[in-house]
This record gives structure tokens, sequence and C-alpha cells, in this order.
């Protein structure tokens, strides 16, 4: 599994939090069901973003990058999110970046002008085949996420850059076609190929990234192994704030490094696994007041002395807690199989032991660390 990691241009904000919880959730759980999964999420250390924030900041772009992506995976630590398999960062993949590049071209599905490496989608009669977009609406989608359609070195508009020159005062490496960097899609076809494999088993990331990102990595990628790319995609709805999707550019950001200093991490995994993971949502602080309540509502049931005589019946909610997950990952479903089997262990006058064994269970599937205070 491949999941597209953070630019570590900013701090980390709850929507980050929605993705990467439910992500450390479904892997818990393709484990515990008896998957062998090997884990791969990046991190994408150089781009247009972190140039110009790094230099807003004061810093260096490395430097920049470095600090905040220590910042995130202190927060996924606190989250309780397990530690992928593999890290990687985009600088460190530059060799198998240009790897691919030089195929694409000898294969004339990409271009050379002036130092910058273009994919040419018309050549390529299956892009859009993932997001099934109309061009005119490729065009605006891709205009607002970084696409320069009046660039003169292109072809067509829509034509991505696998490879840009460098300018002035910008950070460079050695290539066939002079100093440059790569383009933003590149970066993860060669790092989820390098370690999961030409044709992996999902990629994952924020529904954002349908288009133009996932588009154009699966387009390249087919064309450079002439096999398919992922057998899944998984794409996790946006986190709205204030009307509108909860995002750096906007400003609306609800940050994971204030929440730490009011709520558990429970709490916040309780509050982002009550929403199915491919549902748009509006955050709202009542929803943690909520969560709160199914956290001590856990604590209770866990704490409950088990006593001796019958022993409580948990078939059939074991049944629906499976079924639940099951059903394309319903965690909300789940949960409230959870919030069932903790008020019956709460009020059961028998044996419990076996209610409480499988509620730890449940506990360790949602990353759920049982608390005694």
């Amino acid at each position: 599994m491949y999941v597209c990691g953070i630019t570590p241009d900013g701090p980390m904000h709850l929507g980050h939090a929605f993705l990467f919880v439910f992500t450390d959730v479904f892997l818990r759980y393709l484990r515990h069901v008896g998957y062998e999964t090997t884990y791969v999420q990046n991190v994408t250390d150089i781009d247009d973003d972190m140039l110009v924030r790094s230099k807003k900041a004061g810093k260096g772009w490395r430097e920049f990058g470095e600090e905040n992506t220590h910042l995130f995976l202190s927060h996924m630590r606190w989250l309780n999110n397990q530690q992928p398999d593999y890290y990687p960062k985009a600088t460190d993949h530059i060799t198998e970046m240009i790897t691919i590049i030089s195929t694409l071209l000898s294969r004339n599905m990409a271009y050379e002008r002036s130092g910058n490496v273009y994919f040419s989608i018309k050549k390529d009669k299956d892009y859009g085949k993932l997001s099934k977009l109309s061009r005119k609406s490729m065009f605006a989608l891709a205009n607002e996420r970084g696409n320069v359609p009046d660039d003169p070195n292109k072809n067509n508009p829509l034509d991505f850059v696998l490879w840009q020159a460098s300018k002035k005062g910008e950070p460079f490496w050695e290539s066939p076609w002079g100093q440059g960097r790569p383009g933003w899609h590149i970066e993860c076809s060669a790092m989820a190929m390098k370690y999961l494999g030409e044709t992996i088993d999902i990629q994952g990331g924020g529904s954002d990234l349908i288009f133009p990102h996932h588009e154009s990595s699966l387009a390249q990628s087919e064309h450079y192994t002439r096999k398919p790319f992922a057998k899944f995609f998984m794409h996790i709805g946006m986190l709205r704030y204030q009307k509108e999707k909860m995002a750096k550019s906007v400003g609306n950001l609800v940050l994971v490094r204030d929440l730490r200093k009011k709520y558990n991490a429970n709490t916040i995994r309780i509050l982002l696994l009550s929403h199915h993971y491919r549902s748009a949502w509006e955050y709202a602080g009542k929803e943690i007041k909520k969560a709160q309540k199914v956290e001590e509502l856990f604590k209770k049931a866990w704490k409950t002395q088990s006593r001796p005589g019958r022993v409580m019946s948990i078939s059939s909610l074991k049944d629906r807690f499976y079924r639940a997950m099951n059903d394309d990952v319903n965690t909300p479903k789940a949960l409230r199989v959870l919030q069932d089997l903790a008020l019956r262990i709460q009020k059961d006058k028998g044996n419990t032991a076996e209610a409480k064994a499988f509620l730890t269970t449940a506990f360790n599937i949602f990353g759920l660390t049982i608390e005694y205070t």
C-alpha cells in the first residue's frame, strides 16, 4: 500500500490527521485479518510550495522541510499511528525518476524543450480513465493545482511536467536535460515502484489527488512499465471547515498541535473514525465533546469488573463489527457496535472477560490506547 504523504511546508492540520488515522486503521485491519502488508508513505520534500514558504519563513528549503517533517512525525506518534515500513523522501530518489523519464522520452510519450520534459497527454488515449473528467474540467482543476497553461514550451496546455529546468537561486540536480528538479507526479511513481514493484495493490491519498496527481502518476507509470500501476485506489474525503475545504492555501486550519493541548489521542481518533473515509464532512467543535463521551464509555467498560457465572454472549456483536469493517471499512458503523458492546459490558452481571478481550482487540484495530486513569 502506497499512500501519498505530506509536503512539509507547514503544520499538520486535522484534514491530514483524517487521512493518516484512517490509513493506520485500514493497515491494522488488513494485518489483523491476515494480509501481509507493506506500507509506504512518502514525503514530498521539494516542490514549488516548499520553495515559496521556506523563503517566506526565512529558512533554507531543506532545513524548513526537515523541521516540519519532524513535527509531523511527532504528531503521528502522538496519534498512535504505526510507522510506515518505508518513509522515502522525494529528493533521495532522483536517479529513479530520471530513469523513468528517459524511458518515456525513448517511447515518444514525452518531449524535452529548453531543459524541461513534459508528458504528452495526446499520446495517451487512456488519459482520464481514473478521474473520468472532461478535458474542460481537467483544465480547470490542473490550473488550480499548479499547472501553467500558457507555458510556451508545451505542446498542449494540459501536458504535465516530468522535469523542470532550475531557475536562478533554486535547488537543482544534474540530469541528461540539464540542471533541474523533478515534477510533482513523477516523484510518487518512482517511490511507489522502488519499494512495492511495478504493480502495487493499493494507492491511497486525499480525494483532491484524484486529478491531476493520481491520474498523471497512473499514466506515466503504466507507459513506463507497460503493466497496470495500481489494483485499487482509495481516496479519502475532504474535511471542511468554515464552509470550505480545510487547506493551507485557504488558511482555515484546525491544527493538531493545538488539539494536543486540550484533548488526548483517543478522542481525536474517535472523532475522525466517526466519519466514513470516503465522505466529505464539516468539522464542528461539538463533535469532539461527543467523541470524549464515547471514549469515557469505552474506559468505563474496560474497567468494569468481570464476575463469576454466566458468560456474556458476544457472537452477534463480533459478527456485526466484522461485517461493518468488511463493508468498505465502515468505521462509523463499527464504532457504534463497540459502543453497544461497552454498554452491555457495564450492565452485565456475569462473566464479561471474553467481551472485554474482544473490546481490547477492537481497540488495537482502531489504534485506541487503554487508559486506566
